[in-house]
Parts: C-alpha cells; structure tokens; sequence
C-alpha cells in the first residue's frame, strides 16, 4: 500500500465509499422488492377471491328481480373464482356453490335449502381467504421486520466504516502537506536543517526527498557562502567608513543598522549603542539623534564641534532592493566653509553699502545746493544734468538701503518690534507716503478696509515699508489715469490679508515663482527705479513675523500682490 501513488490512492478511497453505498441500495431494493411481491401474491391469490365471493352475493340478492343478469354475474364471478383457488378446503366449497348454482339456474322455482347452501359456501371461501389474508400479512411484517433489521446492521456498519474513512483520509492528504507547509516556512527563515520524513512512497514520499535535497544544498550554500559574506561586509563597513560626510544608515522601522565614524563624533555616542537599537530609543537622550529622525526638514543645522561652531545640511538617501524600500541613510554634509563665505560676503556688502551712503548722501546735498540761485544760475542744459544726477544719485542711495536691510535679514540683525495694531494704521501711513507719486500719474488709489477688523501683530514700520513697496511697483507698472485697488480682510487661520491689485501688463506665469528672488526683474519691464530687491526684501520682512506673502497675475490684466499677518 506504501507504494501505491497518490492519485490511485484517492481512487480507491471513492471508490470503496462508492461501493458501501451501492451495496446499502441494492440491499434496501431487494428487499422492498420482495415485500412488494408478497404484496402483490396476496392482492391476487386472496383479496380476487374474496371479491368474486362479495359479487355472489350481490347477485343472489338480485335473482328473484333480475334473473337473468344476475345469473350472469353469478355466473361470471365463479368462473373467476374456479381458476383462482389457492387455499386447502377452497376448492371443495367452490365446487359446492358451482353444484347448487347449477340446479338454481335450471330451474326457476329453486328450493331455499340449494340458496343457503349457495351463501354458506360462499361464505366458507370468504373466511378461507380473510384467514390467508392474516396470516400472509403476519409473515409479510416479519419479512419487512427482517429486512429493516438487515438494512440498519448493514448501513450502521457501512456508516462507521465510512465515518472511519472520512476522518483519517483527508488527515491521510493534509498532515503531509501541513508538514511541507511548515518545512517551506523554516526554510523562508533560514533554518536549513528542517527535514520532511514521509514513510509512503508516492507523490508525499517523493516530495519529502525533493524537499530534503533541497534544504540540504542550501544548508551547504549558505555555510559556503558565510566567509565572502563576511568579507562583504567588512569591507562594505570599511567603505561607510572612510565616508568624510557623518552617515546614519536606518531600516524601514527606523532601527540604525550602521553609523560611521564622523557620525560618532557628531552624535558623541558609541557604536555598541546605536547599532541594532531603535532611533527613538537610542535618540531619548540625544536630541541630534532625535532630531535627525523626526525632523523632514532641509535647514541647515548648527553643531558645536571642538569648541568651534559648524554648519551641515541634512540630506536622506533611500535604500532599495528591486524596487522596494529597505530603509534609508541619513547623510550630514559640512557646509561651514559656504557658511563662513555668506557671512563674509554679507558683511561684506553691509559695510561697503555703510561706505557708500555717506559720499552718496553728501553728493546728494551737493546737487541740492547747485539748484540754489544762490550759488548761480543755472541754464536750462546745466538744470536737465543736475536733474538727472540727483535722479541717478537717489537711485543709488535707495539700492544701498536696500543692500543694507537686505544685509541685516541676512545676518539675522534685523529688528522687529511686533506690537498689536490696527490695519487701518499700516494703510495710512503707506497712502500717505505714495500719494504724490500717484497723483503724478493721475491714478487713484481705492482702499477698503472694514472697521470691524481685528488687531495685527505686527513692526508697524516694517509692515508699511513692505506695503508702500507693493503700492509703489503697482503705480510704476500701472497706466496713467487707471486705478489701483487696495484692500485689507480677515481671512480664516486668524490672520489679516492684504492685497494690492493693479491694472497693468501683468507678469507671464513663467516668473510668478521667481518675482521674490533677489535682484530679480521680468524680461522686457526692467525699470530705470528698480534694484530687483524691494519684493525680496519684503518677503523676509513678512516672514519674519510670521506671515506669507505671494501674488497671482495675469498677463495683459493686471497682478495681485498680497501678504498675510496673524491677528493678536
């Protein structure tokens, strides 16, 4: 039986239940067949005769009325019943009734005594047939008495037989495969030495020897493998090691799986302490660590290393295996040196704007004193260069104001005094510095501000300068005689917005995302006024108190400066 295959195994197991159940349906057949000729035996051999002896009767009821049809059915009835004589005694009392019919038919003046003699017999065959009846009955009953018994052992038998089947059959299937299944798992873990022993030798007996083959050449592939795996990795820590950059490299459940050398110092931790420990538990007392981990941000950080300030910038590497995410390496970039030249160059252009303002305010005031009769008078020639000095010269002291705001947001010098204010004071003071300049050109200037605006946090300077700007560049870009609309509403997340729209060419959507950069001027529009600093200037202003600034335009119909600040 061991060596039989699996699938003849099964073959045999339908077909053994098939068997028992066609073997309790021949059984059950049989005898309902058999009980079902008794049945019949008994309709035909007694139950006709007692009919035909019933029919008799009737007719002997009916002889004096209807002689002649009633000797017909007599007649007919005892031919039937002289071919259907079963029972000892039935067929002298049928002769009887034949013998006395007889002379009752040939003669119409019949004697009483051959009538009685008629029903007795008569009556001799009904009892005769009743008592068949009951006694074939009884022995029909212990037949199908006999039979039930013959079906209930035959088909308890089969059923046990088949429960015994049923229960160990599929365990027969499954057991084998749930061993394989479970094989097939150590060896997903890597536990080489799980073995399959299966005594049948069909498919399960052969699949046991493929399995064990199998776990036996990788148990020997992993072993052979171990000393370049080991090698691999020396060498691969060796390479992370020698990296000038601090580099941190996580899992994908964020556990640190290596740290280099410069990581070390950075994190002033050791190895033992940080590899195969989780981030956040190696991070609870190491707020680099920490934020290194939780931190999404690119700003660039400063750690004190030796006694000495440095700067690094905080780059994230992912991980991948065939497309799929195994961790990531957290790399920490020094950027001290780039640091240390930004410094310098916004020291730089803060002292030499401070050098400059000087000689430019003086030539300023000179120029004044050259309009003045007093000194001389001027020819019509002489005013136009004094004019366009005096344009030029102003023009470059605004640039060197601007440079120097420009290098106190740099370095971090910049001071705010945010205080809780009205809207509408900010708007006033900003109308009240570009009127001129407005009703030069004849436009005018529709502010709206609602009296039921909350209170701003914000430097009220600052915040004017920076609307004054956006109103300035709104009337240099806006044609003469147009309109400019100013307006100031409340806008959800607690802060107050403030728009400046104009009617102008508008701004090409190209350069919407580049009109905040420093020094930055559309193509095409470049204005004699401009420095390209004024807007990015103001963007650091208003995030310096907590706002946003942006725009949205249109070409050929106007743009929409606008900014936002918290309310108190």
């Amino acid at each position: 039986m061991s060596n039989i295959r699996l699938k003849t195994k099964i073959t045999l197991g339908v077909l053994f239940l098939y068997i028992m159940l066609l073997v309790v349906s021949v059984l059950g057949y049989y005898y309902l067949s058999r009980l079902n000729e008794k049945a019949k035996i008994i309709l035909k051999d007694n139950y006709e005769s007692v009919e035909y002896a019933k029919n008799m009767l009737v007719a002997l009821e009916e002889l004096p009325q209807h002689r002649d049809s009633a000797i017909q059915l007599f007649n007919s009835s005892l031919h039937r019943q002289q071919a259907n004589v079963t029972e000892q005694g039935e067929m002298r009392a049928t002769a009887a009734v034949a013998a006395a019919f007889s002379r009752v038919a040939q003669d119409s003046a019949y004697a009483p005594a051959d009538i009685a003699a008629i029903k007795k017999n008569i009556y001799i065959i009904m009892d005769l047939n009743m008592a068949a009846i009951v006694g074939k009955n009884e022995k029909v009953k212990m037949a199908a008495d006999k039979a039930l018994l013959y079906i209930a052992i035959i088909s308890g038998v089969c059923f046990l037989v088949g429960l015994t089947f049923v229960y160990n059959f599929p365990g027969y299937i499954a057991n084998p495969i749930h061993e394989l299944t479970e094989g097939i798992k150590g060896i997903a873990d890597k536990q080489y030495s799980k073995r399959l022993h299966f005594k049948s030798g069909d498919e399960f007996g052969e699949l046991a020897t493929a399995f064990n083959t199998m776990a036996q050449r990788l148990d020997e592939y992993e072993h052979s493998n171990i000393a370049r795996i080991m090698f691999e990795k020396t060498r691969a820590e060796a390479i992370i090691s020698s990296l000038k950059d601090a580099t941190i490299g996580f899992d994908t459940r964020n556990t640190i799986l290596f740290v280099n050398t410069q990581a070390l110092q950075l994190l002033n931790m050791q190895e033992k302490d940080l590899v195969g420990h989780p981030a956040e538990e190696a991070g609870k007392y190491n707020d680099l660590l920490k934020y290194l981990v939780n931190n999404q941000e690119n700003t660039p950080l400063k750690i004190v290393v030796d006694g000495k300030e440095s700067f690094f910038t905080r780059e994230v590497a992912d991980i991948k295996h065939e497309k799929e995410r195994i961790g990531y390496v957290v790399i920490l970039k020094n950027i001290t040196a780039f640091k240390e030249q930004d410094i310098a160059k916004t020291h730089f252009i803060a002292t030499i704007s401070h050098e400059l303002k000087t000689p430019l305010a003086s030539s300023d005031f000179s120029l004044k004193l050259l309009e003045d009769d007093r000194v001389g008078q001027l020819s019509t020639e002489q005013k136009e260069l004094v004019d366009s000095l005096k344009q030029d010269n102003r023009r470059m002291i605004k640039i060197v104001s601007e440079l120097l705001d420009l290098s106190q947001v740099e370095s971090g010098n910049i001071q705010l005094q945010p205080q809780p204010v009205a809207a509408r004071q900010v708007v006033e003071y900003a109308l009240d510095t570009v009127q001129k300049q407005a009703s030069q050109r004849e436009i005018a200037i529709v502010p709206v501000v609602p009296e039921s605006l909350p209170l701003i946090v914000a430097d009220v300077e600052k915040t004017a300068w920076v609307l004054v700007n956006l109103l300035t560049n709104a009337i240099r870009y806006s044609k003469p005689k147009s309109q400019i609309d100013l307006q100031v509403t409340a806008a959800e997340g607690n802060v107050v917005l403030f728009s400046v729209r104009d009617h102008g060419k508008g701004i090409p959507a190209a350069f919407t995302d580049r009109i905040f950069e420093r020094f930055f001027q559309v193509p095409g529009v470049r204005s004699a006024k401009g420095s390209g600093l004024g807007l990015a200037i103001s963007k650091e202003f208003i995030e310096a108190q907590g706002g946003h600034i942006g725009v949205t335009s249109e070409e050929g119909k106007g743009s929409t400066f606008y900014f936002t600040l918290p309310t108190a």
